[in-house]
This record gives C-alpha cells, sequence and structure tokens, in this order.
C-alpha cells in the first residue's frame, strides 16, 4: 500500500537515491578546494589543479596554498575557511604531518568530503598510525567523509571529473573500479584505452582510514551509470561492512575481485581438525563465495573479467561451452583449459549436427569444437555461429580465429558483428559470445571491430575458455544464494533445546573446563536435533559389562575424560567388542594406555584424566561414509563451518569445504558440492547415494548451534556416518540381536564422536568477533490475536518463505496492487523468482521484512496474510518503510500491529527516522500513519510519513517476544 522501494522491492537503481547518499559530495562535487596546489612542475598539486580544470565537471575549483597568490591564473586562497563558498569536497595534498590539522580546519569550515592523497601514514609504522589516529580524533565530532590517505584519488568519467595525478581521465563506461593499489589504478587506465573499456567510477580506496569497501560498494550499487564492481584488494578491513554491502548489491550488479596475498602463512593451527584446516584464505575465499562475489586469481583475468562486464555480456546459466574454430589445435588448447578448470564440452543434439553437416565442408570435425577448417570463409563462420547457438545444450559460445592464407580477419569480425546484432533481438542472446583472434598486426583490425561491437576478444582461446568458467562459476554462486531453500521437517516443533545445551556449557564453565566431555557433547548436539549414537558413561569394568549387556554386544568402549582431546593418540579407543570379557580387558587397556602415554606429563588430581569409559553400540560402517562437520573462529569473520570427509584420513585427503553461517539447505547442497566426497556421496559402484536432504539439516542445525551458543570456540563432529541405504541397519545382526532399535540408531545420520572447546574463562562476551553474517533475528518473533479471533505469528521474514509470500500475492486485488506499487504490476510479474529472491532473502543488517503467518484451520497450511518491512537508507540512521495487508484480511488492525512493530525495531536498532511515501487517495494508509505517531506532508499526488524516534523508548504496544528457531 505504499510506493517501491529500491532497496526492497524492484531495486530501481534507475532512480538515483542521491538525497540520501553520502559520498555524493565525493563523486559530484559543485566545489572543489585543492590544498597543496602548486606550480611547481611534476608536483602532485600541479598534476591535481591541471587534470581537475582541463576536463570541465561544471563546477568550480578553489586552489589553496598560503605561499603563493595564483595556479594557473586562479587566485589562491590562505586555507580552506578563506573560500567564500561552501566546499563539497577538499584534495589534500602536502606532507603527512600536516594532514591533521588541515582535516581539522575543513571539518571546521562544514566541507562534506576530503581526498587525501598524501602518504606517510600507516604504511610508515607507530609515527603514521599516530597521526592516523589525530585524524580519526578530528572526525569524530564530524560529518565529513574522508578517502584515503595514502591514494590516487578518483575519477567520475561521466561526469568529467578526474580528482587524482594520473595523466588521463578514463573513458566513460558502466565498471566501477576501485582499487587498494595506486600503481594497479595506473596500469588498469592503460590497458583500458586499446580496450575500448570504458569505467563509471575509478576510485584508488588507499589505507581506508574512513571510507571503506562497504561505503563504496553502497554507493556504486546506487548508481545509475554503474553496471559491474571491479575490485583490487590487498586487506578487507571491516569483514562485516564488506559482506552486507557486497551482498546487497551483488545480486544486481557482478562484483569482480583479486585479492592479494593468498600465500600468505595460514593462521596458526588450532588443536581441532577444524581450526586446522581453516586457513584465512580459505574463510575469504568463503566469505567472497557468501556474498555473491567473484574472486580471480590472476591480474589478467580481471582485466578480462572488467572487459566482458564492460560489454555488457551476459552470464551463461550452465557450463557447456560451444567453440567454433579454423584449426584443431587452438580448439583442443581451449579444450584442455575449459575442462581443467571446471567447465564442460557442450554435447551438441543430433539436430544441430545435422544443420552444420548441411551447411559445411565434407572433413568438418564432426562434434564440438566445430572446425570448420583452414579456408573458412566470413559466411561459413557466420552459418555455424546461428546454428551452434540455437543448441538447447550449450551455455555459451567461443569463437576463434587463426589467420591462415585464405583467411579475412576483418570481414570475418565484421560479419561476427553483424551476426551478433542480429541475434540480439532472439532468446539466444542470453549467451555469451566471446572471441579468440589469434595472431598480432594481421588480426588487429578485426579484433578491433569486435571490441567496438561489444564482443571480447583475446589473443588466446584458453584464456578465453578459462574466461567462460569465471563467468559460469559467478551465476552458480549467485544462483547458490539465492535458490528458495526449505526448512527441516522438525524446524517448527519446538526448535531446539536451549536450556539443555547453555545448561551444559555453563557446567563446564562453572568446573573451570574448556572441554567438554564425550557424553556432554553429544548431549548438547541432541539438543539441536543433530543425532548422536547412544553414548553411556561407565565408571568400572562392572559397570561397562553392565552397560555393554543392557545395549547389546558389539559395543565400543572410548576414553572417558575431561582433559584428553583426541582418544586415538592416547589408546583410547577399542572397537567391535562382543562379550563381557573383551569389554572388561578392553577397560583395563585404556586405563593403562592413558596411564603410559601420561607418564611424563603433570596430573591435576582435582580434575583426573581418567574419569572411565564410555559405551556405544558398534555401528556397521561398512558401505557407510565418515565425514566431518566442525567449526572455529576466524579472527575477522567469527564462526566458521568446515565439511569434508572424516575419520582417520581426514588429514591425508585435505579435502574440505567452508562456509559462514547461518545456514540454510541451499546454501548447505553448495558446500557439499565443493567437496571431491561429494562424487562418493551420489553413489559410486552400484551404491545409492546418501539422503542429500537429512544431511542439509543437519548443517543448517548445525549452523544454528554455532551462532547461538557463542561460548563454543571449536566442535568437531568427527565421525559423522552417514549411509547410503540405512534401511540395511534395521536388520539385528548389525547392531545386534539384543540391540534396542533406538530412533537415533536408526536414522540415516549419526554423529559418532564429537569434541566441544569453549572459550577460555578470561574471555569476555564482548570479545567474541562479530557474526560476518547477522542471523535470522529470532527476538523479534511474538504472538497476536486479531479482533476475529484469528491467531497470528509475526515474525521476521526468511528465504523459506518464498512459496508463502507467492501464494500471498495471489490474494491481492489490483487496488491493494496499485496503492503498494503506485502502478499496476502483473502477478507473474510480483511473483516471479528473481524479484522474490529480493524479497525474502535479505540481510536484516540492512533490512528488516516482518511477516503475519499465520495457520489455516481447514488446510493445516501455513499463511501470510502481511508483510511490512523497514530499509535502511545508505549512510544515515534512517529507514523507509513498506506495508502491504492481503485484502481479506484488511480492517483487523494488521497494519497498524505491523507498523507499531516496525517502528520498535528502529528504535531497537539505533534509527533516528522512518520515512514513507504514500499517495494521495490512499487513506486507509495515511490514517495508521497517523494513529502510529507520523507526522504527514501532503503534496498533490502524494503525502510524505515522516516519524523522529526516540532511541531506547520501548513501544506499549509491541508483544513480549518468544525466542524460536528460524
Amino acid at each position: 500500500m505504499l510506493k517501491p522501494l529500491k532497496p526492497t522491492t524492484d531495486r530501481a537503481y534507475d532512480v538515483f537515491r542521491s538525497e540520501h547518499q553520502p559520498l555524493k559530495a565525493l563523486f559530484e562535487p559543485e566545489t572543489v578546494a585543492v590544498i597543496g596546489a602548486s606550480n611547481r612542475p611534476n608536483s602532485v598539486g600541479r598534476t591535481l589543479m591541471w587534470n581537475l580544470i582541463r576536463n570541465p565537471f561544471g563546477g568550480t575549483v578553489f586552489p589553496v596554498n598560503p605561499k603563493h597568490p595564483n595556479v594557473f591564473g586562479i587566485k589562491t586562497y590562505p586555507n580552506v575557511a578563506a573560500i567564500p563558498e561552501p566546499v563539497d569536497l577538499a584534495i589534500i595534498a602536502t606532507p603527512a604531518s600536516t594532514v591533521p590539522m588541515l582535516v581539522s580546519e575543513c571539518a571546521a569550515a562544514g566541507v562534506k568530503t576530503a581526498i587525501i592523497i598524501s602518504a606517510g601514514f600507516r604504511e610508515t609504522g607507530e609515527p603514521g598510525l599516530a597521526l592516523e589516529q589525530r585524524i580519526r580524533e578530528h572526525l569524530r565530532h564530524s560529518s565529513m567523509r574522508v578517502l584515503g590517505p595514502n591514494c590516487l584519488g578518483l575519477m567520475n568519467p561521466p561526469r568529467g571529473i578526474n580528482a587524482t595525478f594520473a595523466s588521463a581521465i578514463a573513458k566513460p563506461g558502466n565498471v566501477g573500479f576501485i582499487s587498494q593499489s595506486g600503481a594497479l589504478c595506473t596500469a588498469v587506465l592503460d590497458w583500458s584505452f586499446p580496450e575500448d573499456v570504458g569505467f563509471s567510477a575509478f576510485i584508488s580506496i588507499g589505507s581506508m582510514l574512513d571510507i571503506s569497501w562497504g561505503d563504496l560498494i553502497y554507493y556504486l550499487g546506487d548508481d545509475p551509470h554503474t553496471k559491474s564492481i571491479v575490485i583490487y584488494m590487498e586487506s578487507i578491513g571491516d569483514a562485516h561492512a564488506f559482506m552486507s554491502a557486497a551482498r546487497e548489491v551483488a545480486l544486481t550488479k557482478p562484483i569482480i575481485l583479486i585479492k592479494a596475498g593468498r600465500t600468505e602463512e595460514a593462521a596458526k593451527a588450532a588443536t581441532s581438525h577444524t581450526g586446522t584446516l581453516a586457513g584465512s584464505d580459505a574463510v575469504l575465499e568463503a566469505a567472497f563465495r557468501r556474498c555473491g562475489v567473484l574472486r580471480v586469481n590472476r591480474i589478467s583475468e580481471l582485466f578480462n573479467m572488467a572487459e566482458v562486464l564492460g560489454k555488457r555480456q551476459c552470464r551463461p546459466q550452465g557450463p557447456n561451452l560451444t567453440i567454433i574454430t579454423n584449426a584443431g589445435g587452438p580448439g583442443v588448447l581451449a579444450t584442455d583449459a575449459l575442462v581443467a578448470t571446471g567447465g564442460k564440452l557442450a554435447d551438441l543434439s543430433g539436430e544441430t549436427l545435422k544443420q552444420l553437416s548441411a551447411c559445411l565442408p565434407l572433413h568438418w570435425s564432426y562434434n564440438n569444437p566445430i572446425d570448420i577448417l583452414g579456408d573458412a570463409d566470413p559466411q561459413r563462420y557466420a552459418q555455424a555461429l546461428e546454428i551452434a547457438i540455437q543448441d538447447p545444450n550449450s551455455d555459451g559460445l567461443l569463437v576463434i580465429l587463426t589467420p591462415q592464407a585464405m583467411t579475412d580477419p576483418t570481414r570475418t569480425a565484421e560479419t561476427l558483428k553483424e551476426t551478433v546484432e542480429q541475434l540480439q533481438s532472439t532468446p539466444m542472446c542470453h549467451k555469451p559470445i566471446l572471441a579468440s583472434w589469434m595472431g598480432d598486426a594481421e588480426i588487429a583490425q578485426g579484433e578491433k571491430v569486435l571490441n567496438h561491437s561489444q564482443i571480447p576478444t583475446y589473443r588466446y582461446p584458453d584464456s578465453a575458455a578459462r574466461l567462460f568458467n569465471l563467468m559460469w562459476q559467478y551465476s552458480y554462486n549467485l544462483g547458490g544464494i539465492y535458490e528458495t531453500p526449505t526448512l527441516p521437517k522438525d524446524w517448527d516443533e519446538g526448535g531446539p533445546d536451549r536450556p539443555i545445551a547453555q545448561r551444559l556449557i555453563a557446567s563446564a564453565r562453572d568446573s573451570g573446563r574448556t572441554l567438554l566431555t564425550e557424553a556432554e557433547s553429544k548431549q548438547l548436539l541432541a539438543a539441536y536435533g543433530i543425532p548422536v549414537v547412544d553414548t553411556r558413561v561407565a565408571t568400572t569394568a562392572d559397570e561397562a559389562v553392565a552397560v555393554a549387556e543392557a545395549m547389546g554386544y558389539p559395543v565400543v568402549l572410548k576414553l572417558y575424560s575431561k582433559t584428553v582431546t583426541h582418544k586415538t593418540d592416547v589408546g583410547g579407543v577399542y572397537l567391535n567388542l562382543a562379550g563381557a570379557e573383551s569389554v572388561r580387558q578392553a577397560f583395563e587397556a585404556i586405563a593403562q594406555n592413558l596411564k603410559a602415554a601420561l607418564t611424563d606429563m603433570p596430573c591435576d588430581p582435582d580434575n583426573p584424566d581418567f574419569l572411565g569409559v564410555t559405551v556405544q553400540p558398534m555401528v556397521e560402517r561398512d558401505g557407510g561414509y565418515e565425514l566431518i562437520v566442525g567449526s572455529s573462529i576466524d579472527p575477522q569473520f567469527g564462526p566458521i563451518l568446515l565439511f569434508g570427509p572424516g575419520g582417520q584420513m581426514i588429514d591425508v585427503f585435505q579435502d574440505r569445504a567452508i562456509a559462514l553461517p547461518p545456514l540454510n539447505t541451499t546454501l548447505a547442497r553448495r558446500m557439499i558440492e565443493q567437496t571431491q566426497v561429494y562424487k562418493a556421496l551420489q553413489g559410486i559402484r552400484g551404491r545409492p547415494p546418501v539422503d542429500f536432504s537429512a544431511l542439509e539439516h543437519l548443517l543448517v542445525k548445525f549452523s544454528q548451534l554455532v551462532i547461538e551458543q557463542r561460548w563454543i570456540k571449536e566442535i568437531d563432529i568427527n565421525p559423522l556416518l552417514i549411509q547410503p541405504n540405512w534401511a540395511a541397519v534395521k536388520r539385528g545382526h548389525r547392531l545386534g540381536t539384543n540391540a534396542p532399535k533406538s530412533p537415533h540408531l536408526l536414522s540415516p545420520l549419526l554423529a559418532l564422536d564429537a569434541r566441544i572447546v569453549l572459550h577460555s574463562a578470561e574471555t569476555q562476551e564482548v570479545d567474541f568477533p562479530r557474526l560476518a553474517i547477522r542471523p535470522y533475528p529470532a527476538h523479534y518473533t511474538s504472538r497476536w490475536t486479531a479482533p476475529n479471533g484469528t491467531a497470528v505469528k509475526i515474525r521476521p521474514i526468511r528465504p523459506e518463505d518464498e512459496p508463502l509470500i507467492v501464494q500471498f500475492h495471489k490474494t491481492l486485488s489490483e487496488q491493494s496492487v496499485y496503492l503498494r506499487y503506485f502502478h499496476l504490476m502483473t502477478l507473474s510479474h510480483r511473483v516471479a523468482h528473481d524479484r522474490l529472491t529480493r524479497i525474502c532473502f535479505i540481510d536484516y543488517d540492512r533490512e528488516m521484512a516482518l511477516v503475519a503467518d499465520c495457520k489455516n484451520l481447514a488446510t493445516g497450511d501455513h499463511e501470510i496474510l502481511g508483510v511490512g518491512r523497514l530499509s535502511k537508507l545508505h549512510g544515515v540512521p534512517e529507514a523507509e518503510f513498506a506495508l502491504l495487508v492481503t485484502d481479506a484480511f484488511q480492517g483487523q488492525g494488521l497494519g497498524t500491529e505491523l507498523l507499531q512493530r516496525l517502528v520498535q525495531i528502529g528504535r531497537d536498532e539505533g534509527l533516528t527516522a522512518i520515512h514513507a511515501e504514500i499517495l494521495a487517495e490512499n487513506k486507509a494508509m495515511q490514517r495508521v500513519c497517523e494513529k502510529v505517531g507520523f507526522v504527514l506532508h501532503r503534496h498533490p499526488d502524494e503525502v510524505d510519513a515522516t516519524l523522529r524516534l526516540d532511541v531506547g523508548v520501548s513501544s506499549s504496544q509491541t508483544s513480549s517476544p518468544e525466542v524460536e528457531g528460524l
């Protein structure tokens, strides 16, 4: 019932919300002060001035230098305060020691933004860090934003702004480029001119004293000129801010990144397998994948991806490439590169082969690569392309040309250009088309034709094939993030037993322990619905025999200790014990083995190493797979998750996948797919596949455990046993004829062993690393009863709600749609998956959407009755809200209830104001706003509603929230 809001509905980036963009003055200044402007040849101050005045941008430049009356004939000013007009942007190019004072003067003068070109800060050590700290102190009480220090500056080519000391301004285009290296900026700039690649923004970010990756990604995400973002990164800085910005923007604008430092030493190994395997670079890789950023490994790939994105090539929807070539060798090289980097040759259909045979010479390859032979003329290339692009098995095309005696590279390029332009109007244009014109001078003109026609060209076909795979990997990663997940079946049946988990952790901490026993660890897992093998403690040999008799043979005995981490290392595990005598012997052997292993180690009499054994049924592992699921803490990203093959061979295979919590079922599947063991889990040598749904749901529950129980420092489930066909285990001979048929033992998954380490007693909760991704805010869930008696649960939206949102939109009248979106919108458009991903898959740091969920008493199905959304504005502590209630439930007070809860959430999140725009004829929504306290400003067609918030004030209308699962 409100106007569509850019951050939450259709992402109308063509409507640039500049009034809320804090960096507008940086990129679109009307007045620029150059502090340190100079006439001295080859000086930075002179170059900055010259670059600004020789590229007219419609603004005014004020040189600041107390020692010179003018620069380039333009009057200078002794300081910023003397400039007669308000200054949007100040560029500082003076020695580092003078910068803190100059920043203070700029802040006092009301300057909106500044660029510190000067070097000599943190890169010089402690003295430089001290200078940065002084600058931060001056900024603390100012709204001025600062880019740098130690940077090249920035360009806004569409506006003609060159606020750098580079030799030339970039061509206007639609690629936003951000680099932490000024030298790489100049290299990219030189490369871009012959490749005909233009930029919407060209930014050297420097040391990120103030403006960070997140700030710039948000700005470029809002900028209508920017269609894609390319980043060269040396350090991530504020990881949480980067993740939040990248996740929001990457859905609509590709972000391509190269991160230097891949070969740095990984963090010191922790004692858990997860800590050992999760190196910092692997965590970065997982973070980039999770927020939709494509990471490349070579500068050449960064340049190539910039070219593809700059030329608006669509992304492939699969890994299958079709290659057209006039020479066999280059086609083979491209195939090798394609397959080696994860792609596939498209399996051409019979119809495609038939059509190609009808127009190609007798001796063509009859396969993919499509070798159209060395005498191929432009027409033959065109015919092959027109046929190949229509093959349903192909996701993209690579056209290779080698200059041979009968080859005309220029005419072929022109024909290819015409053919591609004709195909633009067909559905097949959704497949990317790449070209490799091999050679040098002979193909230069043809290459130029292709570049100008927006067809990316590469001298080497293997480079083009690798690029296609990068494009596909980007599509694959993005699809994984925004593919609709499902909830575990038991998710709404009470959720995890948090009190039990908290008591187990508190008990260990109260006794001064950081290591949970195996029995405690399994109890904690079971509290979160993770199946564990029946585990009972025995403190004597007789007790162990009694437990084994009751449990049924064969059994397993393991060391029970509060201090020993890895039981197998000290001879603390005995398997397949078939009788009472073998149990007694194993009990005594475990005690003796431990004593021998700890002979030279001091023992604490108040915390003995040997407390007895645990007795467990012997679960037959033939045909099953041993896996590991674990978590440890990364200093930048907080808890991380690990999955891979487990058991004793974990350190041999080094096959693992890392992800960031929280997970949903789709993200869990993507995590599984990243490992080599995934191929085995799909079924090999006649074995059926495992139950992937059960494994996905286990990973989702495990990720919830990790993000909720923050006192856990490390946790491993190893081994986690999964069976291809668990029905066979139900036969008594595997578990023992006397074994009780425990539900846990009949699960397709079983945690056979577990290890949990807590943070030390000295750790404070404020010391826990911040979660990289904000988890589901269950504390905003509460109950509400409508006047007609309908019981409603009001809770934050989740990705799994997409099917319910589809059904919700089917209940809306055209009038409701018009009042909400300010125009009519077809149902098919409203429920399109690409649109609903932006509705349901939200970053809870940036948006908070509440749904009114009720259970249909007739069908037992859940239904959504209304949706309220709060969307934070960039750079200011304010938000916009949107609200929509199903027609059948309007007039029941649900809109008022949703808005009151959104207002309280705004207070809880530290907002200072909430805004909305309402159609003038939407009187009902205006009454709701007035009832909640909004002030309305009426215009002929619209009404602006604003509520100023007193942060921290509780709302009496908001029900007490209940804690529950996702």
